[in-house]
């Protein structure tokens, strides 16, 4: 029995295989121009066909012992039929197909997380990097993510969050705290007012020592706080006591009209002694003249 190799050599197999391709139709070439495609299906089949290049391209891309010369082709070519799926995309839809760019994969970094591509000219995808290609000198460091610096606020942005929460005015809007407050407030409330009772009966019976002036014991055993009461309803006493006292006069005061009259007469006084001695002063001038004129 021949071997398959020689089989595939023998005049009737050759024949065969010949026979096969010119019954094949010539292979048709994808247009340069999405626009020169008329039909949705073809337009549809070229995109396919795009597709199929490119997974190819990617799959090829992955390997990094390509060399760096190598990888950069293949990145560029994998970007010129990314482009060019655009065009064909494009086209598909003025003929009334579906939108496939609503549904394109996005671009990862080297964690895997998607970022944007840059794209300055707004045509396009913009360019991307594929596999090994991330890996490249130059190429990494887009990748890579400058440190966050993280931002003081300021006391704007501190006061800016600041709502009516913060204060407590909105606690009791849910229902629970009014609930576990409401016994609390009560027994609070019924403590204070017994405290307030003991101290008002404290302060009868205060009242009462101090007016009769007898030092008794209030209720057995005085509490400091009781002392305290006591001796200040003793000083109030006291000075309403002194209050109360008459201012008396041994010495009879003089009226208006007296005191007048004793201003008056000081007056007359003091101008009299103003003149009385400019006139002494004249004289001893006078006499001194004279002195000098006799010499």
């Amino acid at each position: 029995m021949a071997r398959n190799e020689e089989k595939a050599q023998s005049m009737l197999n050759r024949f065969i295989a010949l026979k096969a391709e010119e019954k094949k139709k010539p292979k048709e070439r994808r247009p340069y121009l999405a626009s020169e495609c008329k039909d949705l299906a073809e337009a549809d089949k070229w995109r396919q066909q795009i597709m199929r290049e490119i997974g190819r391209k990617v799959m090829e891309i992955q390997n990094e012992g390509l060399g760096e010369h190598r990888l950069r082709d293949l990145n560029d070519e994998i970007n010129k039929l990314l482009r060019e799926k655009v065009h064909w995309e494009r086209r598909i839809v003025e003929l009334g197909g579906p939108n496939y760019t609503k549904t394109s994969a996005k671009m990862t970094d080297l964690d895997g997380n998607i970022v944007d591509v840059p794209n300055p000219s707004g045509r396009g995808p913009g360019y991307r990097y594929f596999g090994a290609a991330k890996k490249l000198p130059g190429v990494r460091e887009l990748f890579e993510k400058p440190p966050e610096l993280r931002k003081r606020r300021s006391r704007y942005d501190i006061y800016k969050r600041i709502d009516a929460s913060y204060y407590g005015y909105r606690d009791e809007e849910d229902g629970i705290l009014v609930k576990l407050e409401g016994p609390a407030e009560e027994r609070m409330r019924a403590e204070k007012m017994e405290e307030w009772r003991v101290m008002e009966e404290i302060k009868k019976e205060a009242k009462k020592a101090v007016k009769s002036g007898e030092v008794v014991e209030i209720r057995g055993v005085l509490f400091e706080e009781e002392e305290d009461v006591v001796e200040e309803e003793r000083r109030r006493e006291k000075e309403k006591m002194e209050k109360e006292r008459e201012f008396v006069v041994h010495v009879p005061l003089p009226d208006e009209k007296e005191i007048e009259r004793m201003v008056v007469e000081k007056k007359k006084e003091e101008l009299l002694k103003k003149y009385m001695s400019e006139g002494l002063l004249e004289e001893q001038s006078e006499a001194k003249a004279m002195l000098n004129i006799k010499h």
